[in-house]
């Protein structure tokens, strides 16, 4: 039974996962978004929330990084990862600052520019991790186009999703300059790595995802969205908070 990948298009953690797919030729693994996303029935079928999920027979597997990490065991031709241990390690740590430093701080300040009150001091927080993690970014990043070792790796498709989210116009939303042009080593590689065919792919779905969600965003189907979002978040914490009697 072939494996199938709940995705979406705006979700960067899905993206880099479907680089990785396209990056190395997998063509048996089904890729759809989930029927249910952004609904409770969503949380009672996938505990943690989120997508990417890797149906694997039924057994579902979350988390990108984990999702990456087995599909590069399972398929290791061609190989995303290092030609030794260093350069794995260092294919991983600059990956991690894509995925953790970066997108994972980028994804929080989505939610504040959306947010019917912003948190100023979280707004301020968040901005400043990205910014300074930017600064860090640029010291580890290869000058050749790609992230590591003068291929695509493991990191490029951590960071294409990771740069579209802080290229994009959450940022500018915020009233938060872009980190990315004053660091020469991180702009050159973002000119760079779009002209990559599968970073190009991922790129065009992001955008795809991105004018889709615009489009809720201004019909208000995606207010009703996270209010149910919202809604069932409250009713898991309100279940955790119920202690059985005796």
């Amino acid at each position: 039974m072939p494996m199938k990948l709940y995705s979406g298009d705006l979700s960067p953690y899905s993206a880099r996962v479907r680089m990785q797919i396209y990056a190395k030729g997998i063509t048996d693994i089904a890729i759809e978004r989930p029927a249910t996303f952004g609904t409770p029935k969503f949380r009672e079928d996938f505990p943690i929330g989120r997508i990417p999920v890797l149906d694997i027979d039924g057994d579902m597997l979350a988390e990108s990084e984990v999702i990456a990490e087995y599909l590069e065991e399972l398929y290791p031709t061609p190989s995303l990862l290092g030609a030794s241990p260093r350069e794995t390690a260092h294919i991983r740590m600059v990956a991690r600052i894509g995925d953790i430093y970066l997108m994972n701080n980028m994804f929080m300040l989505a939610g504040q520019s959306y947010a019917p009150v912003r948190n100023e001091g979280v707004v301020d927080l968040l901005a400043g991790q990205v910014t300074r993690n930017m600064k860090a970014l640029d010291k580890f990043i290869g000058k050749d186009g790609f992230a590591c070792c003068g291929r695509l790796t493991m990191a490029d498709c951590a960071l294409v999703p990771a740069l579209f989210l802080v290229d994009g116009g959450v940022l500018k939303t915020l009233g938060i300059k872009n980190p990315i042009p004053p660091n020469p080593n991180v702009a050159a590689y973002w000119a760079a790595i779009r002209t990559n065919e599968h970073a190009a792919r991922v790129l065009a779905e992001l955008h795809r995802g991105l004018q889709e969600r615009i489009e809720l965003i201004k019909s208000g189907a995606f207010a009703k969205m996270m209010a149910g979002a919202r809604a069932a978040e409250e009713a898991a914490r309100a279940e955790l908070r119920i202690t059985p009697a005796g």
